[in-house]
């Protein structure tokens, strides 16, 4: 089973270190994948307008809710996608993601992406003017979207707000202007990608990150994260899974941790906590330094963002960068 470790959050509230991401599961899988995952202990669900599979979220949360658990026992996870960011269309995205999820309020929301697309055309609305490409709202900045979503806290629909996929410039930009930080951050984070400095910042300033992705993924054809000599030798001393390893390489950094299965035997696995020495932390944690690998940018997506969010050398042919304020 897993250790159960619950984090403290900076306004109080608290998140179990391990959760369940729905990212990229294919229709009629999150149900069971959800269902699963609080059969066997989870009680932390990462969910997202985008991921289109809410409803099915939703569907689970009944089997569970009250027969396994309470609603107060789970912390529950949903984003603002970037199709309303403006500020009159916030609140609405929020009430739809409550209402497929069969909820009243959300433990977190996030703002998913540090960019806006125009609302009412859809999740990707396609650019007329750049075929391949989305549209973009040049207008909207961090700074309004995050005004209007700090305003959803009165609501007594979100207990905790936050951001994700934000760089540190980023963070600077919109608590300067509201003065408000962002309770979570959730980035992209695994032995490819450590994002020490991202960590170190928000350490130093109480936002909490939760990593996703820490398994890597194999959308770019390499060698998955499961597979690098360092993970697999670790594993079979420890005589746990590669997915175990990974898991625990990122508990051991102290933030929280939402990998994705929706194999009922993987779901599982995957809750049963290893711990890592600091030895096998450190051997693992070598393999990003010769081989760094962001899997996530959404200018390499098809179809394209035409924006530069992480500066990385793939981004730098955008032409458009993030509007903070």
């Amino acid at each position: 089973m897993s250790h159960g470790k619950i984090l403290t959050l900076s306004n109080g509230k608290t998140v179990p270190q391990i959760g369940l991401g729905t990212w990229l599961s294919k229709p009629h899988e999150v149900e069971h994948a959800v269902e699963w995952a609080v059969q066997a202990g989870y009680r932390h669900l990462d969910c997202a307008m985008v991921y289109e599979n809410q409803d099915e979220v939703g569907a689970a949360l009944k089997k569970v809710i009250p027969s396994i658990v309470k609603r107060e026992d789970l912390f529950i996870t949903s984003k603002l996608w970037n199709k309303s960011h403006q500020p009159d269309q916030v609140e609405r995205e929020l009430d739809e993601t409550l209402a497929q999820l069969g909820t009243d309020y959300l433990d977190l929301y996030l703002v998913h992406w540090p960019v806006a697309f125009p609302p009412g055309k859809g999740l990707f609305p396609p650019d007329s003017a750049k075929p391949g490409h989305v549209e973009l709202d040049t207008e909207t900045s961090l700074v309004d979207t995050w005004r209007a979503v700090v305003k959803l806290l009165d609501t007594g629909k979100v207990r905790t707000i936050g951001v994700s996929n934000f760089t540190i410039d980023h963070i600077k930009g919109i608590v300067a202007a509201t003065g408000v930080k962002p309770t979570v951050n959730q980035i992209e984070a695994h032995p490819l990608l450590p994002q020490d400095d991202l960590v170190e910042y928000c350490k130093a300033e109480g936002i909490h990150l939760t990593a996703y992705s820490p398994l890597g993924n194999n959308l770019l054809g390499k060698t998955k994260l499961v597979d690098y000599p360092a993970v697999t030798e670790v594993a079979k001393r420890l005589g746990a899974s590669t997915a175990q390893v990974l898991v625990a390489w990122g508990v051991y950094r102290g933030y929280s941790v939402i990998p994705k299965s929706v194999q009922q035997d993987r779901i599982i696995s995957n809750f049963q906590q290893i711990e890592l020495s600091k030895e096998d932390y450190d051997k693992i944690s070598e393999i990003g330094h010769q081989a760094h690998t962001r899997f996530n940018i959404p200018f390499t997506y098809k179809p394209v963002w035409d924006i530069n969010l992480f500066d990385e050398e793939v981004e730098k042919g955008a032409t458009h960068g993030v509007k903070i304020h």
